[in-house]
């Protein structure tokens, strides 16, 4: 079997294990949390007997390995289980929606803003990281890392409050609030979404940007480097010809991380600007212990950042001449 072939399949059940892995840390951090959802739902006056017959017709009552397995089971073919929302003291199976329903919209939404954010931010910060190494220690340097290390100090919520000062109380831009609705047209949701992916923008382009001209200013002391200025290579040539495509792999890594941040880590500017995402989503289930909800936000959350990490190594992988032409 060739190398890369060989390695890209190691990484795939690396991957698979992990994701089960963090299953059971989902499941079991959800299942240790103090308190019970029936009397939560029912009310502390409710009657022990109701309280058990609630608990038997959500499957509460039995095992907790049980439980996990009968989850599992039900993730890996799709089914996410149905949310205990609507399942009130009126309330039954006939009530209840299923996760994958409930999360399957919101996913989109998202994915949208995630999309919005990185269309602008990769392309951003390739372009400032390169030219910033090409014109390293000049005043473009120092001014860009500057404005990174501003922006990379900033939690999210904050910069997300300055774009509403600045964009949306003070200047009326853009809305202050990305409330989507399912029937809004492409644009409006680009404009609806422009200050959360801008926000988001802000905060990921200093790391992408910073990760790419350390990348390339490391390998301006290899010897090939050198080889190609003894050559009579201009500096530009040297940078984009040589060193870049050798930078690829802590590149696309650091983009990898960055895009699953896009979709894992969205939680906080999804609240602040009421984006109707999977982070919004989430929080309200925990409010109301909508257990199903949460696992299944969780896994959404989980599978994004593996399969996004593994495809990060696989282009390493496969972009590693060692790999491609082994002896």
């Amino acid at each position: 079997m060739h190398p890369v072939v060989r390695t890209v399949l190691q990484r795939l059940g690396l991957g698979l294990v992990t994701l089960i892995v963090i299953s059971i840390i989902i499941f079991s951090s959800i299942e240790f949390l103090p308190g019970d959802f029936g009397e939560a739902v029912l009310g502390q006056a409710a009657l022990p007997e109701t309280v058990q017959a609630f608990r038997t017709e959500l499957g509460l009552d039995l095992p907790m390995h049980e439980r996990y397995f009968n989850w599992l089971g039900g993730v890996l073919t799709g089914d996410l289980g149905n949310s205990f929302s609507g399942r009130g003291s009126s309330g039954g199976m006939d009530r209840s929606r299923a996760v994958a329903d409930l999360i399957a919209p919101r996913l989109a939404n998202t994915l949208f803003l995630a999309s919005m954010a990185a269309i602008i931010a990769v392309p951003l910060s390739l372009f400032l990281g390169i030219t910033a190494a090409l014109y390293r220690n000049s005043i473009y340097d120092r001014v860009v890392n500057a404005m990174t290390l501003t922006t990379i100090s900033f939690p999210e919520f904050f910069v997300a409050y300055l774009l509403i000062l600045f964009l949306s109380s003070f200047t009326k831009i853009f809305p202050s609030l990305a409330n989507i609705s399912s029937d809004a047209t492409f644009w409006e949701r680009v404009y609806l979404s422009a200050l959360p992916a801008l926000t988001l923008t802000l905060v990921i382009v200093a790391h992408m940007m910073r990760m790419t001209r350390a990348a390339i200013i490391n390998l301006m002391a290899s010897p090939y480097i050198e080889m190609a200025r003894l050559k009579g290579a201009s500096k530009a040539q040297v940078i984009l010809e040589h060193a870049l495509p050798n930078a690829w792999a802590p590149i696309v890594n650091v983009i990898a991380f960055n895009l699953a941040y896009l979709v894992v880590g969205v939680v906080v500017v999804e609240v602040v600007f009421v984006y109707p995402g999977v982070g919004q989503l989430m929080i309200d289930a925990v409010t109301t212990r909508d257990v199903p909800v949460v696992q299944g936000c969780a896994m959404i959350f989980a599978a994004t950042y593996i399969l996004l990490n593994l495809f990060a190594d696989i282009i390493s992988i496969v972009t590693n001449p060692r790999l491609l032409h082994p002896r």
